[in-house]
């Protein structure tokens, strides 16, 4: 089963969130954690993860705290997952990366499932590296009908 680690699903909750709010708006960790219910300690550590890979900006000072670093339309999920976990993969022996097969060329010529992992794998990435921060943070048609915004997509 594939899942995303807790790390990678609170660094996502923290950049939709800020992908929501307008531009310029800081908003401080402990607020981020106490409205999504996420422990502060890992989200100041996932935040400063983002900060340094480019994602977030932290803004120091009584009114102090994080925004986005780019527009959330310039963000790829791909890129941020990798930011946090590292190469995605399925499967211990998909990488992109020289010298990290774990599977030797031996297992892969005779493994059964080798060329539909690796497809799928293309297929994950390419799907990741089209997905932005922006469409992610889209309300939900749910969403957009609770706020009476979207009664007449929510009728559909």
């Amino acid at each position: 089963m594939l899942s995303l680690t807790k790390k990678t699903g609170y660094g996502l909750i923290a950049m939709t969130h800020l992908a929501r709010l307008p531009a310029e708006q800081v908003v401080s960790a402990r607020e981020i954690a106490d409205q999504f219910g996420v422990p502060l300690s890992l989200l100041m550590n996932v935040l400063k993860e983002l900060a340094s890979a480019g994602y977030v900006e932290s803004v120091r000072g009584a009114k102090g705290g994080y925004r986005l670093a780019r527009r959330p339309e310039d963000i790829n999920l791909a890129d941020l997952v990798t930011a946090l976990e590292g190469p995605i993969r399925l499967s211990a022996c998909v990488t992109d990366e020289a010298g990290h097969h774990e599977c030797t060329l031996q297992v892969m010529s005779r493994c059964p499932v080798a060329d539909p992992v690796h497809r799928v794998q293309r297929k994950l990435n390419d799907f990741l590296k089209k997905l932005t921060l922006a469409e992610v943070a889209e309300p939900t048609v749910t969403e957009t009908a609770d706020s009476g915004e979207g009664a007449a997509l929510a009728a559909h």
